[in-house]
């Protein structure tokens, strides 16, 4: 069976991350989150897989190529052009995507799945996959129910008693949604539902096709379905995203590694001295960090691999890519350390190295300016504080 992966965004939701990151290859835990889509498909018998790639195009094929270790037959449509010599991206929209491969040769000749490329879902498929074909639907959107106070932040799906959706809400105001059950960016689609695709444009499923539909009276339904769902949208959902992994929450995602201790995994070759560090889990530490004496790590939280933790330093309640220094006494407290930047969990982003601070987190391949001690103390409590 055949399905697609929405993989050409820019991510500008996700910044700094992004910026050389697609969000398909975003690490959950040191694993890319399509990595999950593609075993999710895999069981549920779909080994056929195109991906639409834009942004950063050639880091996801040259991360997936063929899908050969992944059990899966995978192609990419690329979305844009060359200039000056340079691949610049330029996204066709989800349904645009679609139709460009169906023109370029009909792929589409059976009921397929689309899925968006930045979420960890549990969803079964099969059973998704049934009740699509029984209700004799060109196009089915799976939906989730959520709190009604929560309505305002997605795309809201209104149907009629039989689940045949009437119309779309972006993001309504909880007076005003006629729904509880939200767009997780899950479809089904039947080659037929491609004939209402322009060629040659820039076109949206949600905000384009799907609004088609609804006017044209097209057999398109929505399927309710109780699973587990979790958008990486923007950088507070990736934070929340490991911290659920840690924590037990998200269940199919195990943490790598090795316990070490109640709750405390690291990959290969830590370097720390574990009687004079303070460490509480759940935390993972990557392979080939340094923890020098006097640190403290508070979970959840996740230390890439070759990173460096200074004497003194805390880190609580964040998550630390690789190659990061923090530097002595510092203090990280609900953080995202991304490169350059530190985000918090609102995504407000400081640039350390543009604010002349990168001797408080730098590169830990490199050795940092030196300071005085007091002073490096105190701008790093007044930085890193809670």
């Amino acid at each position: 069976m055949k399905a697609m992966i929405l993989a050409a965004g820019k991510g500008t939701r996700v910044r700094p991350i992004t910026y050389t990151i697609p969000k398909p290859l975003i690490p959950i835990l040191q694993k890319p989150v399509m990595e999950f889509l593609l075993e999710l498909l895999r069981k549920h018998g779909f080994d056929e897989v195109m991906v639409n790639v834009s942004h950063l195009a050639h880091e996801i094929e040259s991360y997936f190529r063929d899908g050969q270790r992944f059990g899966v037959d995978i192609a990419y449509s690329f979305e844009g052009r060359i200039v000056d010599g340079q691949l610049v991206g330029e996204a066709l929209g989800s349904a645009g995507g679609i139709r460009r491969i169906q023109d370029f040769n009909k792929f589409f000749d059976d009921t397929f799945v689309v899925l968006c490329g930045d979420a960890l879902i549990d969803l079964d498929l099969t059973e998704a996959l049934k009740q699509h074909k029984e209700k004799g639907a060109i196009a089915t959107v799976i939906t989730k129910e959520v709190p009604k106070e929560k309505v305002s932040s997605y795309g809201v799906v209104v149907t009629d008693e039989n689940n045949r959706i009437t119309a779309f809400q972006e993001k309504p105001s909880v007076e005003e949604a006629l729904s509880t059950q939200i767009n997780t960016g899950i479809y089904i689609l039947e080659p037929e539902a491609i004939a209402y695709i322009p060629s040659g444009q820039v076109y949206d499923l949600g905000s384009d096709l799907f609004p088609k539909l609804v006017e044209r009276g097209a057999p398109f339904y929505s399927v309710p379905m109780n699973f587990q769902w979790v958008d990486i949208g923007k950088v507070p959902d990736y934070w929340h995203a490991v911290r659920g992994v840690l924590l037990g929450e998200i269940k199919n995602v195990e943490i790598p590694g090795k316990e070490v201790a109640p709750g405390v995994y690291t990959g290969l070759n830590v370097a720390v001295n574990w009687d004079k560090v303070n460490i509480t889990g759940p935390v993972y530490i990557g392979g080939m960090t340094r923890i020098e004496d006097g640190a403290n790590i508070i979970g959840p939280a996740m230390i890439g691999p070759n990173c460096w933790i200074c004497s003194g330093a805390t880190v609580k309640n964040s998550v630390i890519f690789e190659y990061s220094r923090l530097g002595p006494k510092v203090r990280l407290v609900d953080k995202l350390v991304f490169g350059r930047y530190c985000v918090d969990k609102t995504g407000t982003t400081i640039d350390v190295q543009a604010a002349a601070l990168d001797w408080l987190i730098t590169d830990s391949r490199q050795t940092p300016p030196k300071f005085e001690l007091e002073e490096q103390e105190a701008i790093a409590q007044l930085l890193m504080g809670e």
